[in-house]
């Protein structure tokens, strides 16, 4: 950490299986990261007072007037409180009209809300608004029209429009392949010998659900086992192609949607490794101009932060040293 420079937010993505905090400097500057496996399941003894405390205690006490802001499940009906979602189509504004500040038992705390999409089909998505406004700020132009893909447990599919979440959709691609994998006949093989990784395994599984047509990949999924019974499919390689019949099932669906119209321009966020994988995958679907960004999630805290007035754009000494 830089000794000389001064602290100004504690940014903290807490989600279902993780911890990660930011202490955070300057125009958002990262100044010192930590990370503990206590995501909102597996908090010791459920306790998020005092995981809070052990992570950024230390922090507080060295700069106790710094405020703190958490984004993702924490905020959930699950976690420590639960903040209510805004409506979408929504802004970094609302997001920061929403938040729930309160006495963590270590200074206070804001947690960011959700987003709730209503209709008919309602969808909600928790954590992944401050990836998006991330994005957004360290890649302005993404704000007047694109679509950003979220991959993960639940990939989210948003479409940006008018600095705003327009709409978006979730894919429980993620879950359901963990899901196979442990408690299925599908991952039954790899399970007893083992797996490893392989490309043209997870290729063979995209080109099968992309050419699924009506059977659609339900009707596919059982090839996961009857490859291998056949002798055409390692076991040790059946996971990477039951995870490309899962990826290759949700971008088929997103094309389908797309409707023939030209994609806008994609942009995926999150874990390098996976969203790398589905930058191959989407190769497969004609589907080529597309970047990856990082650093999304510490860079949506500060600019949430920055639109609820915890922070400011640039502390006095940087106005003073501006140049006009």
């Amino acid at each position: 950490m830089n000794e000389t420079a001064t602290p100004r937010l504690i940014g903290l993505d807490w989600g279902t299986s993780s911890l990660r905090a930011y202490l955070l400097g300057e125009n958002g500057e990262v100044l010192d990261t930590r990370s503990k496996p206590w995501g909102i399941l597996h908090t010791p003894d459920g306790d998020f007072s005092q995981a809070f405390r052990e992570l950024v205690g230390d922090w507080r006490e060295q700069w106790p007037s710094v405020p703190a802001v958490a984004a993702g499940m924490i905020g959930s009906r699950q976690g420590w409180r639960e903040v209510s979602y805004v409506e979408c189509p929504a802004d970094v504004e609302s997001l920061a009209k929403g938040l729930l500040t309160f006495d963590s038992g270590c200074g206070e705390l804001s947690l960011i809300p959700g987003v709730m999409q209503r209709g008919a089909l309602p969808n909600v998505l928790r954590g992944e608004e401050t990836q998006i406004f991330g994005a957004l700020d360290l890649e302005p132009a993404l704000a007047e029209h694109a679509l950003l893909v979220l991959p993960g447990t639940h990939s989210k599919w948003a479409t940006i429009r008018n600095h705003r979440i327009d709409h978006f959709s979730t894919y429980m691609t993620g879950e359901l392949f963990a899901v196979l994998r442990e408690h299925s006949i599908l991952g039954q093989p790899a399970r007893e010998e083992g797996s490893e990784p392989s490309a043209e395994a997870f290729q063979r599984g995209l080109i099968n659900a992309r050419d699924s047509g009506a059977e659609g990949v339900i009707g596919r999924l059982f090839t996961t086992r009857s490859l291998f019974l056949a002798g055409d499919l390692p076991a040790r390689h059946s996971l990477d192609y039951l995870s490309g019949l899962l990826i290759g099932e949700e971008l088929r669906s997103v094309v389908a949607n797309l409707n023939g119209s030209a994609c806008p321009p994609l942009v995926l966020i999150g874990d390098p490794a996976l969203c790398r994988r589905y930058q191959d995958a989407l190769a497969f679907f004609d589907i080529t101009d597309v970047r990856l960004l990082e650093q999304a999630t510490r860079t949506g805290l500060w600019r949430i932060a920055l639109a609820a007035g915890l922070v400011a754009a640039e502390s006095p000494s940087s106005e003073d040293n501006r140049h006009v």
